[in-house]
């Protein structure tokens, strides 16, 4: 009765190479096959650690007889290991597509647990880890780009992202326009020579980066809006008028102030505004009296 292989999901650094595992470097050893993103990536990694097991390349150009190919030799009882250019496999890079076809197979499958980005900047940006979502690379075109972050300004959720250095300004400037200035983090160059952890706002952030172009992988880890549902009528309007003060003490004008304060917790912008004339004619009765 023949069985078939095992397929691992290998983590590998996203760096600095002392982040493998002793576990990777046993199943790279010994695996037939291992299928990585850019072999002439994966080749530096094994060539470091001695490795000499054959590879073929599995990436989001591969098309289906690729998958079959590597399908076909887990029926035939090979193991296989998948890597990406670096950190967790199927973490926005290729992976699902082999992995579900083996589950469908009844083919065992292993992760192999390691280095990922995202978790790596979560965990160092100082904004909340309870909860928090992945929400992978924004799109590039800008149309997209703006539907794309506020559809997330009303997230309550610590958001996690991937962006690449050329397209940072761009997606800072759509977080600030339909997500607001809330705190944000961005890890770049995570375990490498010039690491860099920035923590601020978002207008502190394209400050930062318009005055020097950034490089590297990066990972924007960005606040959750306000929690203001479930709160009371009363409640809530007490924290809008809070935060307006806030906002108007910082330099803002009246009409930016209800703005940001719109977007941060996810209120309409005439709601707000009213409020805030509200607030501006009870602060004037009071000074009358």
């Amino acid at each position: 009765m023949s069985t078939t292989g095992i397929l691992y999901l290998v983590a590998t650094p996203i760096g600095n190479l002392e982040d493998v595992t002793l576990r990777a470097l046993r199943i790279l050893k010994e695996v037939d096959i291992i299928a990585a993103e850019d072999t002439r990536v994966t080749r530096k990694l094994l060539s470091h650690f001695d490795i000499h097991t054959h590879m073929t390349a599995y990436n989001q150009h591969s098309k289906g007889q690729r998958v079959k190919e590597l399908l076909d030799a887990l029926v035939e009882g090979k193991n296989i290991a998948v890597v990406s250019d670096a950190g967790t496999p199927g973490i926005s890079d290729p992976g699902h597509e082999l992995v579900l076809l083996a589950v469908n197979n009844n083919i065992r499958i292993e992760p192999i647990p390691g280095a990922c980005a995202a978790i790596a900047g979560l965990i160092v940006s100082g904004l909340s880890t309870t909860q928090f979502i992945f929400e992978g690379f924004p799109p590039r075109k800008n149309s997209e780009r703006k539907a794309f972050f506020s559809g997330l300004s009303s997230e309550g959720r610590t958001i996690c992202l991937y962006e690449a250095p050329q397209r940072l300004l761009d997606t800072l400037k759509a977080i600030n326009q339909q997500m607001g200035n809330r705190r944000i983090a961005i890890a770049r160059e995570i375990t490498k020579l010039f690491e860099e952890i920035f923590r601020g706002t978002v207008e502190e952030a394209l400050a930062r980066f318009e005055a020097e172009k950034p490089r590297g992988e990066i990972v924007i880890i960005i606040e959750g809006a306000a929690p203001v549902i479930g709160l009371a009528a009363e409640d809530i309007t007490e924290l809008i008028k809070s935060r307006l003060n806030v906002l108007r003490s910082e330099g803002l004008s009246d009409r930016d102030a209800v703005r940001q304060c719109s977007v941060e917790m996810r209120i309409p912008r005439k709601q707000v505004y009213s409020i805030a004339l509200q607030s501006d004619k009870d602060k004037q009765d009071r000074k009358i009296l």
